[in-house]
């Protein structure tokens, strides 16, 4: 039920009270206001149509049970999905840190190892063209 079908019955501050009309004089009300009369509560028996036998009960418990369970496991879902989000969040980004330390140093031991070939072979070619 949306708010505004449930609000619609209820009246607004101006509906009950009128604006102020200035300039005009009223006289005063005075409202006496009398008690509601003391009912005692009677606790009335049930109808035989009316009254509730185990298999209703039964009944009526199992669909209750259900339609809780059904609320619950939309709301188990969105906290279950959210926390593994979190969890895997975690859990890339360190693996991701590790990727990327391990490409670092594999990157630079590859730099070293091509420039230290590199120069030593223009070595052995400045060596050579000098003899």
């Amino acid at each position: 039920m949306s708010s505004q079908q449930s609000d619609s019955g209820i009246p607004v501050l101006t509906e009950i009270i009128g604006a102020p009309v200035y300039g005009v004089d009223l006289p005063e009300r005075r409202v006496v206001l009398q008690p509601a009369p003391y009912v005692a509560a009677v606790a009335l028996p049930l109808k035989m149509d009316q009254a509730f036998d185990d298999s209703t009960l039964q009944r009526i418990e199992h669909e209750v049970a259900e339609r809780v369970l059904q609320q619950l496991m939309g709301r188990v879902d969105f906290v279950l999905e959210q926390r593994i989000r979190d969890s895997l969040a975690d859990v890339l980004q360190t693996a991701v840190d590790g990727l990327a330390c391990q490409l670092r140093f594999g990157l630079k031991e590859t730099l070293e190892d091509v420039l230290t070939r590199a120069v030593s072979l223009e070595m052995k070619n400045l060596q050579s063209s000098k003899s």
